[in-house]
């Protein structure tokens, strides 16, 4: 379905009963499909949320619009129009740092914060070259290939999977694939991920060439307090993908211990 945040039409799969409701954000080039196995394992248990951000997917593709505020925005309207009162935020990649943002602004109803493969809440440590250079990542079938072979994916995504990530790459606004990597990536939010409150998992691919544990340990769990970190073996940056079981699984325990400690 459509909805309307922020003056902008954002295209939103939803699924499943149960609360508290999982509201997914998904990573750089891709859309709510990237999810689509997550939130199948888990929509018999629970209500949940997949958005296409805005310039991604089937979502309006406005010409600006990309910093994380807006993109923190968008999903704070979003969750207001569909009424959520008990959620948790679960964001992936560019989607975690939108959710450590959002997280950070105490909104009524949140219960936790999944960031998996998250970027940190500190600017992105890659030089303004190397930058400019991932604005073109998504330009072609060739370069997505290369892209996903050569830093997303450590272990071979199943056909129709592939697909998937080349066709959402390919349908990215050029608004959306030059925002992140040369603006939105290089955005310094660690003061704002201090003032998260809520539980905090962060699930982190052992092969992940673009946000590694390492980086993650120090850029992000000293950050965020009384975060935990959960480390899957063998599996890169597009854990939703490489192991959406597994993620899915890690997410239940989740939401299991939110619910024995939380009513």
């Amino acid at each position: 379905m459509n909805t309307v945040s922020n003056t902008i039409k954002l295209h939103v799969e939803d699924s499943g009963t149960g609360a508290p409701a999982l509201f997914f954000l998904h990573y750089w080039g891709g859309s709510s499909r990237t999810w689509r196995h997550v939130t199948h394992s888990l929509t018999p248990d629970f209500r949940t949320i997949a958005v296409d951000q805005r310039g991604w997917g089937q979502s309006d593709k406005p010409l600006e619009g990309y910093t994380l505020a807006v993109l923190a925005d968008d999903a704070q309207r979003l969750i207001d129009s569909l009424g959520l009162d008990h959620y948790i935020l679960v964001g992936h990649s560019m989607g975690g740092k939108v959710a450590q943002l959002l997280a950070s602004r105490h909104p009524a109803g949140l219960a936790g914060l999944v960031l998996v493969a998250p970027s940190p809440p500190s600017p992105m440590n890659v030089p303004l070259e190397a930058r400019q250079g991932m604005v073109n990542a998504y330009d072609s079938r060739e370069s997505i290939l290369a892209t996903v072979e050569q830093m997303l994916a450590a272990t071979p995504l199943q056909p129709e999977d592939l697909q998937t990530v080349v066709h959402d790459s390919l349908q990215g606004a050029p608004a959306a694939k030059a925002a992140w990597p040369l603006a939105a990536s290089q955005e310094d939010i660690t003061a704002q991920a201090a003032l998260i409150r809520v539980p905090t998992l962060v699930i982190s691919g052992d092969k992940d060439k673009v946000d590694p544990p390492a980086v993650l340990q120090q850029e992000l769990m000293t950050r965020i307090p009384h975060a935990t970190l959960h480390v899957l073996p063998g599996i890169g940056h597009l854990s939703p993908l490489e192991a959406p079981e597994d993620l899915a699984h890690q997410i239940r325990e989740f939401v299991a211990l939110r619910t024995a400690v939380t009513p």
